[in-house]
């Protein structure tokens, strides 16, 4: 990973090296046995995206622009082959974890997997049973040449190959000549007399609609289950009637991903997003998995697709990894799972009033998943149905399937209420959904304003327009994640409710101004990219150089997913030199190289992975004494400084200040799911030193909530009698 000049790190390698560390907790014996296959999954859903997106974009750039290098100094091709060689080690390492600690440690739990070659009689004839009545009537083989086979396979889609040998001996004449001609049998195939037949490929694509879980007959207490594509390839045979299968195997493609819409086609810019949906699933492969049981077919299929050999990864074992995370939900086992953990709801906060008193009365900070948000969805809900709510703004980037977000902005609008939502139909992978709720948004009443030309609307803000007896009041609810029910019980996110007038005024205007009807105005606390977010980071970091002193250095803290901008990292550098101490914790990408003397030595980087992705960003600047926090929805990357609409927005109540200032620091203290990254690029996994406090920051954070909602139920809830006078 590192560079000759031991600046950057490569992005692209520093992204898999995140992953390598979620692979370190399907690894770890002190993660339950669920859990483990959970964060095995995740890693390969990430592959898959990561293939699709970024490996897909290298290899365009290798071929538009052979002599390119990143910040790092390397070429595409340099980056392709790096790649390769790490995500097979860590497939390999996936797969030892999986099939020699996971499925045998669920095995001896009571939950068995059952490789096909393992078949019972029973479950022979039960699973025989159920693919002539169940999966038979949906398959359809295929049969082309190898190039028109490799057109036709989706993107992802799990897929089963039979080599097949024709049995039949048909005679010379009009039939045979028809077979021959139409590629169902190649020359003299049908002449069993003439010669030995060839080989044929046909390939069948496993049903989505079917669960890729088949539960089996329990017995004697041990619950059994076989893989979909398991007994497709099995059971395969009856698809050929005439045929004899010679070699069979699995295998999924993963193809091109990165595509860019054609924005200037306003009149119909969703029909534009509907063909990149299309172009997606036949666009060009850059990566097959396969299981290594047929070198016929691997090599016929790789031919078809041109692929090189660095691009084919051969497991033994199941292939499409990520449905697997159906096992976490089976009854019976929550032995193996983590320990529930509840989603409070906020003790200082009213639980069956609206919020608005309260917002008005102080600045409110959320932290989820540790405490609940449902007071984000109160906000919405109670601005649906509250008559004195004139208006409701707010963006979405993404949101759940059946959204209560959506429900309830369709029932404000339906109620008359003036109703505006930013709509980013351009988040990659969400399109299709985002689509679906615009349009039912846009039924109820509701103005749906879809993006910014050559730009992501990636902030996640709320605004709410009340009229009350004292005038027009405006709430801002301003969050580092997205308005979405499912990943805010998953990820950790920081969010602020606020009434402040400056916050408020800048509230409007983002509004008016990505609507496209404003001009860029000047706004007194929130900071907007791409306008001038990036500008004013470095001017931040400057300042702490300023006011940095070696009786006093200076003191910079940052949280975030990732860490790419070279502008950015060149400003930490200076600040490091001039003797600012700076941490940073990064989830994910990280190209800063720490730890470099006269550069970075005065730099260290953190890593934590656990149950929660943490998807905060935080910054703060310690500003000589007078301490300036900030949340934000933008990572330090290019793309979120430069092409992406985003919020950096203060923290102005001291008492939420000193509370997001314990939470930060906190990270620094973990002991047990943290990481050091090394001035080498490799990621050094913390434990706690004998007579060492275990300090464990996600699990801290939940049990203090925790804490204070049991003392708080423990209160005696005071009981008001209105007394009067004696007459």
């Amino acid at each position: 990973m590192n560079t000759e000049s031991n600046r950057y790190f490569s992005r692209e390698l520093s992204w898999i090296e995140f992953n390598a560390r979620v692979l370190t907790e399907a690894r770890s014996p002190d993660v339950p046995l669920l859990e483990r296959l959970r964060f095995l999954t995740i890693v390969s859903s990430n592959f898959d995206e990561f293939f699709m997106v970024r490996v897909a974009s290298l290899k365009a750039q290798h071929q538009s622009n052979p002599d390119w290098r990143d910040a790092a100094g390397l070429t595409a091709s340099q980056q392709l082959a790096a790649i390769s060689s790490r995500v097979h080690e860590l497939v390999q390492s996936q797969y030892q974890c999986l099939m020699n600690e996971l499925l045998p440690g669920l095995a001896s739990e009571g939950l068995k997997y059952v490789p096909s070659a393992e078949y019972t009689p029973n479950q022979n004839r039960f699973l025989d049973a159920f693919f002539m009545n169940e999966v038979f009537p949906l398959l359809t083989p295929l049969k082309t040449d190898a190039e028109g086979l490799a057109r036709s396979l989706g993107n992802l889609r799990l897929h089963a190959a039979f080599c097949l040998k024709n049995n039949l001996a048909l005679p010379d004449g009009p039939l045979t000549a028809f077979l021959e001609k139409s590629g169902i049998l190649s020359e003299n195939e049908g002449d069993t007399s003439q010669k030995p037949s060839k080989p044929i490929i046909a390939v069948v694509q496993i049903p989505a609609s079917i669960p890729r879980v088949v539960w089996l007959p329990e017995e004697r207490g041990v619950k059994q289950f076989a893989l979909l594509d398991d007994v497709v390839q099995t059971f395969g045979q009856r698809l050929f009637p005439g045929f004899s299968v010679e070699e069979s195997l699995l295998f999924k493609i993963t193809r091109d991903a990165d595509f860019a819409v054609d924005e200037d086609r306003d009149a119909d810019f969703i029909a534009a997003i509907e063909e990149v949906l299309v172009s997606r699933m036949s666009s060009i492969p850059v990566r097959m998995i396969c299981t290594g049981t047929s070198p016929i077919i691997s090599d016929y299929l790789k031919s078809g697709m041109k692929l090189q050999d660095i691009e084919i990864y051969a497991v033994n074992g199941p292939i499409d990894l990520p449905t697997l995370a159906a096992l976490a939900n089976a009854e019976g086992f929550d032995h193996l799972r983590n320990p529930a953990w509840k989603h409070l709801w906020p003790v200082d906060l009213p639980r069956d009033e609206p919020l608005w008193d309260e917002m008005k009365r102080r600045d409110i900070l959320l932290h989820v998943p540790y405490q609940s948000w449902d007071p984000v969805m109160r906000m919405i809900n109670d601005a649906a149905d509250d008559l004195a709510v004139l208006a409701i703004k707010m963006t979405l980037y993404r949101t759940s399937g059946n959204s209560p977000v959506v429900r309830a902005l369709e029932r404000a609008a339906r109620a008359g209420k003036h109703v505006t939502v930013f709509v980013e139909i351009k988040a990659r992978f969400d399109e299709e959904r985002n689509i679906s709720w615009a349009g039912r948004l846009e039924k109820a009443g509701v103005i749906v304003v879809y993006g910014i030309a050559r730009l992501k609307v990636h902030a996640k803000i709320l605004l709410v327009i009340r009229r009350e007896i004292e005038g027009i009041k405006r709430y801002v609810h301003l969050s580092t994640g997205n308005y979405n029910d499912r990943t805010a019980r998953l990820y950790v996110d920081m969010s602020i409710f606020t009434t402040n007038d400056e916050i408020a005024n800048d509230a409007t205007l983002f509004f008016n101004m990505i609507s496209g009807c404003s001009a860029i105005l000047s706004t007194k606390r929130l900071v907007m990219a791409p306008i001038d977010m990036k500008s004013r980071l470095i001017s931040l970091i400057d300042r702490e150089i300023g006011r940095s002193a070696p009786e006093r250095p200076g003191l910079i803290i940052a949280k975030m997913n990732s860490l790419a901008d070279p502008e950015i990292i060149d400003a930490l550098y200076r600040a490091s030199r001039a003797g600012v101490r700076i941490q940073l914790n990064i989830r994910g990408v990280c190209m800063l190289v720490p730890g470099v003397p006269k550069q970075s030595e005065n730099i260290t980087v953190v890593s934590v992975i656990d149950r929660f992705l943490e998807h905060s960003r935080i910054f703060w600047f310690a500003n000589g004494g007078a301490d300036e926090l900030y949340l934000s929805s933008a990572d330090w990357m290019p793309r979120n400084l430069d092409r992406r609409v985003e919020l950096l927005f203060p923290i102005l109540a001291e008492g939420v200040k000193a509370t997001i200032k314990d939470v930060l620091q906190l990270y620094f203290a973990d002991n047990v799911k943290s990481h050091f990254l090394m001035p080498n690029g490799s990621w050094l996994r913390r434990s706690p030193e004998a007579g060492e406090q275990r300090i464990r920051v996600q699990e801290l954070l939940y049990e203090a909530e925790k804490r204070r909602t049991e003392l708080y139920e423990q209160e005696p809830q005071r009981e008001f009698i209105v007394r009067r006078a004696e007459p």
